[in-house]
């Protein structure tokens, strides 16, 4: 029953009243009873966690914890670009006629995805990335690249899913679902991190200041339920597997 509770916290619902009303009980003191199960249930990896178990107030504090200084250490090459959060690779590949396609075999049309034919253009051609964060994963964001903001804009207000279950039932959640859009000019061409919700709306919190980004550096968190997809110009992709684990820091890529 209390596998089934945590479940259901992150897991099963795209109601936006449910999601709200789940939101304020997980971010809530009442809620501190279930961390010690979260992180049971979860197999959250307490050695690498920043503060003790016991210190967090709320599953949401455990959800967006921070981990041990330089426990992820960033690739160096000037060329690359590196895996932006903790995660498993849903799918990657070159970007064809304005189509990436994603999980099961569905297409993701990147001009729904970014809301503008106009955005999604620059990247046809490109390369497309799609990595999950289950509820087990280290839930903040950092920079794929090094480069200037040029645009910071959301979209969506659905929150289904963004599991296996979500990408196969629901209604194209990866490109429908509550977003926030960050493009990086980079010296190497344009570079989208789209920042997927799932479970709660809002649930993507940014936390960098200014319009600069330096490689591995920390832009945000997911509160809950998460994916990110990055959108290149033009990268050629490292040795990768489909379903791979991927870490914040490791290279993905090189530009071309």
């Amino acid at each position: 029953m209390l596998k089934f509770l945590l479940k259901s916290l992150v897991e099963l619902t795209g109601n936006r009243f449910v999601s709200r009303k789940l939101a304020t009980f997980t971010e809530s003191k009442y809620s501190k009873f279930l961390v010690p199960a979260f992180a049971s249930i979860y197999k959250i990896d307490q050695e690498e966690m920043r503060d003790p178990l016991s210190s967090y107030p709320s599953v949401q504090a455990l959800f967006t914890r921070k981990l041990k200084q330089d426990l992820r250490p960033i690739d160096s090459h000037e060329a690359s670009a590196v895996s932006p959060v903790d995660g498993v690779l849903n799918d990657y590949g070159t970007i064809q006629d304005g189509i990436a396609f994603s999980v099961k075999g569905k297409q993701l049309s990147i001009d729904e995805l970014l809301g503008s034919k106009t955005k999604a253009s620059r990247y046809n051609g490109g390369s497309y990335m799609v990595i999950y964060l289950s509820p087990q994963h280290y839930h903040r964001i950092h920079s794929p690249v090094s480069g200037r903001i040029v645009d910071n804009y959301t979209l969506g207000g659905k929150s289904y899913p963004v599991n296996k279950l979500g990408e196969k039932y629901g209604k194209r959640p990866l490109s429908t679902n509550y977003r926030r859009i960050t493009e990086v000019d980079t010296e190497h061409g344009f570079c989208a991190i789209v920042k997927v919700g799932a479970l709660n709306i809002n649930s993507i919190q940014l936390t960098y200041e200014g319009n600069k980004l330096v490689k591995g550096q920390e832009i945000g968190y997911f509160s809950f339920g998460s994916t990110v997809i990055l959108l290149f110009e033009q990268l050629s992709f490292s040795t990768l597997a489909v379903e791979q684990a991927l870490k914040v820091g490791e290279r993905i890529g090189l530009f071309n």
